[in-house]
C-alpha cells in the first residue's frame, strides 16, 4: 500500500478515520488533515479517479492484516497422502 508522501496523486477522494467521507481534496489538505490527528494518508484504491484515500494508523492496520493472516493460517487443514 501505498502511504503518505509515497501518493503521487494530486487529488484524492479523501475517507476519515470514523469511515465518514470528507470528498474530494488536493494531496496537500489531505496529508494536512492526517498530520493534525497524527494518523496516515493511506491510498485504498489508487485505480479510482479520483483515487480514493484514507486517514488511518497504517501500523495498527498492517498489525490487524498481519494477526488476520495467522489466524487463517491456524485453522487451515493439513492434508496427508499416504
Amino acid at each position: 500500500m501505498i502511504v503518505n508522501n509515497g501518493i503521487r496523486a494530486r487529488e484524492v477522494r479523501l475517507i476519515g478515520q470514523d469511515g465518514e467521507q470528507l470528498g474530494i481534496k488536493s494531496k496537500r489538505e489531505a496529508l494536512q488533515l492526517a498530520e493534525e490527528a497524527n494518523l496516515d494518508l493511506v491510498l485504498v484504491a489508487p485505480k479510482a479517479r479520483p483515487a480514493v484515500a484514507r486517514i488511518m494508523d497504517y501500523g495498527k492496520y498492517r498489525y490487524e492484516l498481519q494477526k488476520k493472516e495467522r489466524e487463517a493460517r491456524k485453522k487451515q487443514k493439513t492434508v496427508t497422502v499416504k
